[in-house]
């Protein structure tokens, strides 16, 4: 399941947790991922992960916000 901690796309963005924010696309929810390559972290929706590429080392698309929340 792509939502799985741990979950590493073929971008070498793996799935760090879940959190309870609401998504920018309906029904979703924020995820934190991590990019195997340079350890950022950022948010995305869950139904975006499997596709996902750094927004700062692989010109992905901005993060989306996720402060500190669980």
């Amino acid at each position: 399941m792509t939502t799985a901690s741990g979950y590493r796309n073929r971008n070498g963005q793996v799935v760090v947790r879940r959190t309870e924010l609401p998504g920018n696309d309906h029904l979703q929810r924020i995820y934190v991922l991590r990019c195997e390559k340079c350890s950022a972290q950022y948010g995305a929706n869950g139904c975006d992960i499997h596709l996902r590429r750094c927004p700062h080392c692989d010109a992905g698309q901005p993060g989306l916000d996720f402060g500190h929340a669980d």
